[in-house]
């Protein structure tokens, strides 16, 4: 397999789950005939057909209704938003019917969907398709949140994703789409939701960050390098639910923490882990 870039990852492990389990469906707006606005799904609506693979209509409701009736009757949807903003629309079904239908039917149904979308900004584009939602997102009960930051996290947590019996938000950040390559071997093999990834060990700071922010985040842990200091750095990768015992692992071997965002300030995800660490880690994590 050829060096691949992010959303390549993205295509592939679409192509694999396809490939291996007939039940996955992927809809949403020009994701078909024109392979979606970022060329996401290119090339599969000729490989496994227009029943599997279907453009709907410019009505993102439909799209979150029919993907949440889909998954409660054992098919598993991955839906498209085309950007961010472009979610609020499904947010009623996500929220009142996705993220709920496990505990309202009391494990009788689930609701195997995944929805993927493009976030964030950074390539110049209009409102509606540059916000940072992980937090409004993350704080709804039973929606698992799912960001990468390389191709091979793209393809491992896609794959992850899909086979996941529960619904799952996988927020693509658009920037580095196409920013970096690296080889990815088309074998199937998923990575663990729920777990941060350590990029980088260091001693004497943690950088902890997600999505986009990965590539600003390495690149300062060089400079920091060639200081004499060297950084931790953490990918989140997983959002909700948030994996702190590896987050607070890392802040207790080196004693400081810088957290990197791209979303809003104010109530986000951030601030969660800012609040975590302040809350349980003397008493926790550095016993006296």
């Amino acid at each position: 397999m050829a060096d691949i870039t992010l959303i390549e990852g993205v295509t592939m492990a679409l192509a694999r789950a396809m490939s291996e389990d007939e039940d996955v469906v992927i809809l949403g707006e020009d994701v078909g005939v024109n392979g979606g606005v970022f060329r996401a799904t290119a090339g599969l609506q000729a490989k496994f057909g227009a029943e599997r693979v279907l453009d709907t209509p410019l009505a993102e409701v439909m799209i979150a209704g029919m993907s949440v009736g889909m998954a409660a009757q054992g098919i598993k949807p991955v839906a498209e938003a085309q950007f961010c903003g472009f979610s609020m629309p499904m947010v009623d079904q996500i929220m009142c019917h996705a993220g709920r239908m496990r505990n309202r039917t009391r494990g009788r149904l689930s609701c195997p969907m995944v929805l993927r979308f493009p976030s964030g900004g950074g390539i110049h584009a209009p409102e509606h398709h540059s916000e940072s939602p992980e937090a409004l997102f993350a704080h709804m009960p039973g929606i698992r949140v799912v960001t990468p930051s390389s191709p091979a996290r793209a393809y491992g947590l896609l794959l992850a994703s899909i086979r996941d019996p529960d619904p799952v938000i996988f927020m693509e950040p658009k920037r580095i789409y196409r920013w970096q390559k690296e080889h990815v071997e088309d074998d199937g093999e998923e990575l663990p939701l729920d777990v941060c990834y350590v990029l980088r060990e260091g001693t004497d700071i943690t950088l902890v960050s997600w999505g986009a922010m990965i590539k600003e985040t390495l690149a300062v842990a060089e400079q920091l390098k060639e200081r004499g200091i060297h950084a931790e750095v953490i990918d989140v990768a997983t959002i909700s639910p948030l994996d702190m015992d590896t987050i607070a692992e890392s802040v207790a071997k080196t004693g400081r923490c810088v957290i990197i965002q791209e979303a809003p300030r104010h109530c986000g995800v951030a601030s969660e882990i800012a609040a975590g660490l302040a809350d349980a880690g003397f008493t926790v994590y550095w016993p006296l």
